[in-house]
């Protein structure tokens, strides 16, 4: 059977202590040359969503035609705006004692 003794907590308590400091120091290393490659991705995600999108809106809802160096719109194809639903008119209530 084996018996905790105190030189053996000291140890334990100096390993942790240890641990956690070196854990640190490397992190002030290693974490921002992380945090800079998850942003440059986070924003390379971003350009190619927003490329996609402008590329959709202009296959779907308008034709681009270029001429020389003129650029003409055609916009017939779009939809027009629905109005929303006008279900009724709003009636304010009074109570009468």
């Amino acid at each position: 059977m084996q018996e905790a003794s105190f030189s053996g907590l000291m140890k334990a308590i100096l390993y942790m202590v240890a641990f956690y400091y070196i854990f640190k120091f490397l992190a002030r290393i290693f974490l921002p040359v992380l945090v800079k490659k998850a942003v440059e991705k986070a924003g390379e995600n971003f350009q190619r969503q927003q490329q996609q999108q402008y590329y959709n809106q202009n296959n779907t809802g308008q034709n681009t035609y270029r001429n020389n160096d003129e650029i003409i719109m055609d916009t017939a194809k779009e939809k027009n705006p629905r109005e929303t639903k006008k279900v009724g008119e709003y009636v304010d209530y009074e109570e009468i004692d």
